[in-house]
């Protein structure tokens, strides 16, 4: 028998030679033969070869202390062997980067996948407004390899350079090295705050040199009932952020 129609050919596997590439918008495939990845837990699809993974959970005693203590990070798991290794997160868009020697600043619910040769580590961040909070903490990828983040939707990167740039906590998924955070109170004034407010109470400010990754959705926190898909930037919008 015969099967008719181009879905054999129209979704065959791409061919790459990175170790990090895009299958498509939603799917990262890694090429296992440049040694282990770190991947989110459960976050593999697919894989041809012979692959073993083995449950990191934060990445070790102490990552799983400020886990606990900050209710930032993301469990990981180490894969290793060879082949070809596809992982997603619930159809989410990806994103690709190589850091050199570089570091970015990112929400643990976005990490996907990183090169093994990255340093990561959940790093308190000094912003004047979180004091208020009692800290504002982020999941910090440094080195020199590949990073796989995930998107709501098509994200995009601002200058800070160029403009005052603020940030919903929520649609915020990274920065870059060089770029300052601070924390902005916005009541909207006594009339707004009568009328119950605007629901964009808390933003993040942005300074310095580099880029900020924005996401099209008011959603970079979830589960755990910290925050949901709506909503504005209130103090539930700093839910997992935010100790």
């Amino acid at each position: 028998m015969t099967i008719h129609g181009k879905l054999f050919t129209d979704f065959k596997e791409t061919e790459s030679r990175d170790q990090f590439s895009l299958q498509n918008k939603k799917l990262l495939k890694i090429q296992m033969g440049y040694g282990p990845v770190w991947a989110r837990s459960g976050s593999m699809v697919a894989y041809q070869g012979d692959i073993r993974f083995e449950n990191k959970g934060s990445g070790g005693l102490g990552k799983m202390f400020k886990q606990a203590m900050t209710g930032e990070g993301v469990n990981m798991m180490q894969c290793s062997g060879q082949g070809e290794l596809f992982v997603a997160d619930m159809a989410s868009e990806v994103q690709v980067m190589y850091l050199e020697n570089d570091l970015i600043s990112v929400n643990g619910n976005n990490v996907l996948a990183f090169s093994s040769s990255i340093e990561w580590d959940i790093k308190r961040i000094q912003a004047r407004g979180a004091a208020m909070t009692g800290g504002l903490y982020n999941v910090e990828l440094r080195g020199t390899g590949y990073v796989a983040i995930t998107t709501k939707g098509d994200p995009v990167a601002l200058d800070v350079a160029s403009a005052p740039t603020f940030g919903d906590a929520q649609a915020v998924v990274l920065w870059t090295h060089g770029v300052r955070m601070d924390i902005r109170v916005d009541t909207g004034g006594l009339k707004s705050m009568v009328r119950g407010g605007t629901g964009e109470t808390f933003q993040m400010a942005f300074s310095g040199q580099g880029y900020v990754l924005v996401q099209p959705s008011e959603s970079v926190v979830e589960g755990n009932g910290q925050g949901g898909s709506g909503g504005g930037g209130g103090a539930s919008a700093l839910g997992s952020l935010l100790s």
